[in-house]
């Protein structure tokens, strides 16, 4: 029977199982660069043979988990370039994993639908991803190197063009209108004799809000409190 229940992941505990309960700490292993075959290892093992800072992977793991970390172990974290690789890593996968693998369901799904609904859904999507692009550049040619930057410095720069609001509001906004495009599907269009494939194209919508979720979680909550703390001088980068 599918398990729906969730562990709060602790180092000691075997990584194999901890998948075989959440198959989307996958993507965890995949956004550090974790070869899949865990054996029987600890995730501190893990952590360790793969130098990964071991307090990031357990507080992202947890947020996998369905576990948001306390103030505590937010402001223990030291390790920040441990995260805009990770961060890096994720953005690969929405544009070379996700976007093409939706983009392959909705040309068979425009191939066998030649409806307006199908047309309205294909500019939904490629609206909706070209704004998700633009952000992932943006945090690519701006928010990254800002953040490096001041690692390198300790201070902040004040001729950069990194606003944390902006940051944030542009998260709320990508979120609200994925949640549209999956309501357009399960609520007002219907595509008959086609049920595998609409299935498809949702699983991965699914997998890619899971993990756009966590994303922004890590961004919002973890990464600019923490980038905040070395630009008021009080963590070192």
């Amino acid at each position: 029977m599918y398990q729906t229940h969730k562990t709060y992941i602790t180092p000691d505990m075997k990584m194999s199982g901890l998948i075989i309960e959440n198959p989307k700490l996958l993507l965890l292993l995949e956004h550090f660069e974790v070869d899949f075959a865990v054996s029987d290892k600890s995730i501190k093992q893990l952590c360790s043979e793969n130098k990964i800072d071991l307090p990031v992977f357990l507080v992202f793991g947890n947020l996998y988990n369905g576990f948001f970390p306390d103030k505590q172990e937010i402001n223990a974290l030291k390790d920040i370039s441990t995260i805009i690789r990770f961060l890096k890593n994720s953005h690969r996968f929405y544009k070379h994993d996700k976007y093409p693998e939706l983009n392959q369901f909705l040309k068979q799904l425009h191939e066998k639908h030649k409806t307006e609904d199908i047309q309205l859904i294909e500019k939904f999507f490629n609206d909706y991803f070209e704004e998700v692009l633009e952000h992932l550049d943006y945090e690519e040619s701006v928010v990254f190197p800002y953040i490096c930057r001041l690692i390198e410095s300790g201070k902040n720069n004040a001729n950069n063009n990194f606003s944390a609001n902006e940051y944030r509001d542009h998260h709320t906004d990508i979120e609200t209108k994925l949640a549209d495009l999956k309501n357009l599907l399960l609520k007002h269009i219907s595509l008959k004799n086609d049920f595998a494939l609409r299935r498809k194209f949702l699983f991965s919508l699914f997998e890619l809000e899971y993990d756009l979720n966590v994303h922004s979680l890590i961004e919002d909550k973890i990464l600019l409190p923490l980038v905040g703390k070395i630009e008021t001088g009080q963590l070192n980068g």
